[in-house]
């Protein structure tokens, strides 16, 4: 499974990169604002400079216009910055329509704020790349997330549809866990969430006792 996280923060990328995990970003104008990234210039100067650090993953770059046309044309000025960017579209009617003109021109997209697996099965025929379930926004409402997951990869692996399932609004490791459980192609999230998956007390006092051992013998 990839990871991706869900940020615009420019520190927390180049942490995931470090860590030698990240595959990729996925980021929205919510994130981008709470950076204090806004006017034109500067969010595609941000973007570019997310592809830099990321260097071969994917970075999901999210559409304002709600309009064919609006989408298409900020679609592709997304498109001609980096070779790694995926254009975000909405599952709206639209969108869709984007989503397919997209497919037969070659540039990658990813259908966001899907919550059925209807939303999914209409965006994988339209020709999306890559397919974001919102889980944790869906646990919000008392659903579970992770069941909507598993419907998406039944229907995929019955039709062999190449659209990746890509888990987004993972909140906790568990999540991570069990996406990976369900086969989910990719999770989007917190760095935090990613980086507890390495935490263990059983860990942490097997670590503590290796340390005050070598502490005695070196007496």
């Amino acid at each position: 499974m990839k990871f991706f996280i869900d940020t615009a923060n420019l520190a927390q990328i180049q942490d995931a990169h470090d860590l030698g995990i990240l595959d990729g970003v996925t980021t929205n104008p919510s994130l981008m604002a709470k950076e204090g990234i806004s006017g034109k210039d500067n969010v595609m100067k941000h973007y570019k400079t997310i592809c830099d650090i990321v260097g071969d993953g994917d970075v999901s770059a999210e559409v304002i216009a709600t309009d064919f046309q609006g989408m298409v044309r900020e679609g592709e000025e997304l498109a001609e910055l980096h070779p790694n960017i995926v254009v975000k579209i909405p599952m709206i009617q639209e969108g869709v329509k984007a989503l397919k003109y997209f497919s037969d021109k070659g540039i990658r997209t990813n259908c966001t704020l899907v919550f059925s697996a209807g939303q999914a099965l209409i965006a994988a025929k339209a020709g999306a790349s890559y397919v974001s379930p919102f889980i944790g926004r869906l646990d919000d409402i008392s659903t579970d997330g992770l069941d909507l997951i598993e419907q998406i990869r039944l229907i995929y692996d019955n039709y062999g549809y190449e659209t990746e399932i890509l888990a987004a609004s993972v909140r906790h490791p568990m999540h991570i866990i069990k996406c990976a459980e369900i086969g989910a192609d990719v999770m989007t999230g917190p760095l935090s969430a990613i980086v507890a998956l390495m935490k263990h007390p059983l860990t942490d006092n097997g670590l503590a006792q290796f340390l005050a051992d070598h502490a005695k013998a070196a007496k």
